[in-house]
């Protein structure tokens, strides 16, 4: 879940030195040209489809509906069901795609689509495509894909370190990234929330895996949906890939990357369209009904550098949702470090009689401890401005809800981000509580009034909280902060080592919090 950077040489010094001389050179390299962006043709996803699964679900139920994925399993299953379902268009947009189990079961669905004549159009961010480009190469030569890169690197190595060293003189433009997650099929049916496209956001990962959480829309809403991928797939900071590597495609990497459906037919069975139509039928029978609201951050319209004003929209919408707040807001966040926008909000609504529940990541199911570090210099504050403050344990009693058996040592994390606002209305998205979301990625998520969707959230959360599954913090009788769980009292952090309090400690006195 972390990233580690390798470093080489064959003496202290002389390694330290190469090391230098080398990223002097590439700083240099760096600094000669910048990556210019594109103009290309508008495309804009079709009209919704008139297929006969549509038909049949829109005269079953007219308007807006909402399903909760709560788990990995059903939230893949539903994924791959969705895909198998189309029939005109796909549009997907997403912050990490791996091409591990989960990343190639979707891909291989994909192509699937789009060898039955489906159009499909493939956004994600470049933060972590490395080392991928033969495969994102070889989907794009299939005439129904298309596959851009959003603000993407312009010097490309499968090395973490040396990418960001080789574009150094653009740190600012590539600091701003998209971090928007949704899936769109026939401009009919669309999946919005937290989820990456990779094992650990799906419960399939061998040793830690998240908790997170998204909506599956149907109705008016979607539309909406699809227009904010318009925008950024029109956004001249959209890259068709062909465009942007230098190396040949590889049938036989996109080969091995589809050759998982047989492998794991115990995580999607592949169905008839008789079956399929059933599944939906059932599911979107017990869906709930809602008035939805999609907020998403405008995409740059000049170099995200130099942008005049920082992508805001979602942001002040969160704000806006916690001063409307007249009971109670319950935050699942995975990273929190609240701007002093935030922290007002928080602090007006309980001043006016409002509870305030949180939920982020303890200082070991953190998979960024820089973020851990600067979210711990606000506990105090959120304490004393009356907020209750949980933090996830990575041996949560039912952390088996969001992973695969069998459990054993496997740990949790939590990824999710929601709100619930006092009984009928929920958010969930893309957008943590931080800095980096609120302020420098762009984010969008969605607002749904409706008492019942209210209801099936606050149960699906209502675990998290319990102290057999996280912390609670609280202030002891002298005023220092405590741990509680259900079974033990720490009066520190409940951190895997002292070093790793020492790391901490040690980015909590640097200028960070900003860029987190």
């Amino acid at each position: 879940m972390g990233y580690k950077i390798p470093v080489t040489g064959s003496g202290p010094i002389g390694g330290w030195l190469r090391r230098l001389a080398l990223a002097a050179g590439l700083l240099l390299l760096a600094a000669c040209s910048s990556l210019q962006p594109v103009d290309l043709p508008p495309e804009y996803t079709p009209a919704p489809a008139r297929a006969p699964i549509w038909e049949t679900l829109e005269a079953d139920r007219p308007g807006e509906w909402y399903v909760l994925l709560n788990d990995g399993t059903a939230a893949l299953d539903w994924r791959l069901r969705a895909i198998d379902s189309a029939t005109e268009s796909i549009d997907l947009q997403t912050f990490l795609w791996s091409f591990d189990i989960v990343g190639a079961l979707v891909l291989d669905h994909l192509v699937v689509a789009a060898e039955r004549g489906v159009q499909v159009r493939l956004l994600v961010d470049d933060t972590f495509l490395l080392g991928e480009d033969q495969v994102l190469l070889e989907i794009a030569h299939h005439p129904n894909i298309e596959y851009r890169i959003f603000n993407p690197y312009k010097r490309r190595t499968s090395g973490f370190a040396t990418r960001q060293a080789l574009n150094a003189g653009e740190f600012h433009r590539l600091d701003h990234r998209m971090h928007n997650k949704a899936m769109v099929i026939d401009n009919r049916v669309a999946i919005v929330g937290g989820r990456n496209i990779a094992d650990e956001y799906f419960g399939l990962h061998g040793e830690a895996n998240f908790r997170d959480l998204e909506l599956l829309a149907g109705g008016p809403i979607v539309a909406r949906v699809s227009t904010s991928f318009d925008a950024y797939w029109n956004d001249q900071w959209s890259f068709p890939v062909e465009s942007m590597s230098h190396v040949r495609s590889a049938p036989a990497d996109l080969d091995a990357a589809r050759s998982v459906r047989d492998q794991h037919v115990h995580l999607h069975a592949e169905e008839t369209e008789q079956a399929r139509l059933a599944r939906w039928r059932e599911v979107v029978a017990a869906a709930v009904s809602g008035s939805g609201t999609l907020y998403a951050d405008e995409p740059p319209r000049d170099n995200p550098a130099k942008q005049a004003e920082a992508p805001i929209q979602v942001a002040n919408a969160l704000i806006g949702m916690f001063d409307s707040a007249t009971d109670e807001v319950v935050i699942v966040s995975a990273y929190l470090i609240p701007t002093p926008e935030l922290a007002g909000a928080v602090k007006r609504a309980v001043e006016r009689g409002v509870r305030i529940r949180m939920l982020t990541n303890s200082i070991r199911s953190n998979n960024h401890l820089t973020a851990h570090s600067a979210y711990r210099n606000h506990i105090k504050e959120l304490l004393s401005n009356g907020a209750e403050l949980h933090e996830v344990r990575i041996d949560a009693h039912d952390r088996h809800i969001y992973m695969l058996s069998p459990i054993g040592g496997k740990a949790l994390a939590l990824h999710a981000k929601a709100l619930v606002i006092d009984d009928d209305r929920v958010f969930i998205g893309s957008a943590n509580l931080d800095p980096r979301s609120l302020r420098i990625n762009t984010e969008m998520g969605l607002e749904v009034e409706s008492k019942a969707l209210n209801a099936r959230l606050r149960e699906a959360v209502a675990p998290d909280f319990d102290r057999s599954n996280a912390w609670q913090l609280q202030f002891d009788e002298e005023g220092n902060v405590i741990w509680v769980s259900d079974n033990a009292t720490l009066t520190s952090q409940p951190a895997m080592s002292v070093m790793q309090r020492i790391e901490d400690w040690f980015f909590a006195h640097l200028p960070l919090e900003g860029e987190l």
